[in-house]
């Protein structure tokens, strides 16, 4: 599941065009009314004005609930579409993203097809907000998503954990599978530098990886991922230091 948008929660277009027309009156004309008694098999001859005005006032009332119900399944759309998507960034917030992991993990089990969870994690978010401030840091972590929703295919699924965590579900990856597309990601993130008010700053993420096929839970395949992420991270400081100190 993937969010197209690139900026923060916005009305959808197309909903609010939606909302626009049925707001517009339709009143039945004289030939929907001839119709209508036709099906209805009223005879000409019984057709005097006061029912043709019943008729029509019916079918008026009838247009306005037919509007007032698309409108509400319009603004149901909207609102589970609120629902699901991070406040920030244009992926699925912790719920839904959980709620997709344990569909897949039940696929997983079912067909005994693995999927892999890769969990990422920005490296250095807290000093970007020190020195250009909080907006900078919002701006990094939406790049970052877009990044990774342009990066999958649209079976998987991207998501914000919360803070500077995300985690992509790649659906029916094994374990190889899964390595080479987290590095390809991180590549990716790494290649594109959010460019600040005229500053470029590098954007950095460690990952790990947790590939499944049946017999765990959402909250155990994201405890095992977030370790596997917390092991690299440590392991790349150790190599940095390891440098510094030659």
């Amino acid at each position: 599941m993937k969010v197209s948008s690139s900026r923060p929660i916005v009305p959808n277009a197309r909903l609010t065009a939606a909302y626009a027309r049925s707001d517009e009156s339709a009143t039945p004309s004289a030939r929907s009314i001839s119709d209508t008694t036709n099906v209805l098999g009223i005879p000409d001859a019984e057709l005097t004005p006061k029912v043709q005005g019943a008729i029509q006032r019916l079918m008026e009332e009838v247009e306005s609930l037919r509007r007032e119900l698309e409108q509400s399944r319009q603004r149901i759309a909207y609102l589970e579409q609120l629902a699901d998507q991070d406040a920030l960034a244009p992926v699925a917030n912790r719920r839904a993203f959980v709620r997709e992991l344990s569909r897949i993990m039940a696929f997983a089990e079912r067909y005994d097809s693995p999927s892999s969870l890769v969990y990422f994690d920005v490296n250095g978010l807290k000093p970007i907000n020190d020195t250009h401030g909080h907006p900078a840091g919002d701006a990094a972590l939406m790049r970052i998503a877009d990044i990774l929703v342009e990066n999958v295919r649209e079976s998987d699924v991207v998501g914000r954990l919360g803070g500077d965590e995300f985690a992509v579900i790649l659906s029916q990856a094994d374990e190889k599978t899964a390595a080479e597309k987290a590095k390809i990601l991180v590549e990716r993130v790494q290649a594109q530098p959010l460019d600040w008010n005229g500053s470029e700053i590098p954007l950095m993420v460690s990952y790990g990886i947790y590939t499944f096929n049946g017999g765990d839970t959402a909250g155990e395949a994201l405890a095992a991922a977030d370790r596997a992420m917390y092991e690299n991270k440590m392991a790349h400081k150790k190599r940095v230091q390891d440098v510094s100190s030659t």
